[in-house]
């Protein structure tokens, strides 16, 4: 199964120049903890509802007047929608991520997909549960 069959697709987006609070604000509307972040028609990063906590509000960053761009991850792990699912689960699995930015041969965005589509659409329980476990693994933090 390729990743075009189950992503989602018109994801809300914010743009570098968006603030925290705006985010925060789009997350809250609709319900959601993650965005892309996007420049013109490029991405550029994603942001969480954590990285709003643990990277603006904890660190006291005006949620009012700082850019998102400022606290976003900018360390992207992307796919193509053309890939296999497989493939998805692996990088999601090595680099402990629940969710993986889809871009065309241009770099534009053009969805998201994350474990639970795979465990909702691809049928693979097995791999669904492997990916989650993997993904769980507490990450060691030095001697």
């Amino acid at each position: 199964m390729k990743l075009i069959d189950i992503m989602t697709k018109n994801v809300e987006a914010v743009s570098v120049e968006t603030t925290i609070s705006a985010a925060a604000n789009v997350m809250a509307r609709h319900d959601i903890g993650f965005l892309p972040v996007i420049e013109g028609d490029k991405l550029v990063g994603t942001i969480t509802d954590r990285d709003i906590v643990v990277r603006g509000l904890a660190e006291n960053n005006n949620p009012t007047t700082t850019p998102v761009n400022e606290i976003m991850t900018k360390c992207l792990e992307t796919l193509s929608p053309d890939e296999d699912v497989e493939q998805a689960a692996a990088l999601m699995q090595e680099k402990q991520i629940r969710r993986l930015v889809l871009q065309d041969r241009d770099g534009r965005y053009v969805g998201v997909v994350s474990l639970g589509d795979i465990a909702q659409h691809a049928h693979d329980w097995k791999m669904s549960g492997e990916s989650l476990d993997k993904i769980c693994e507490p990450v060691a933090t030095g001697p």
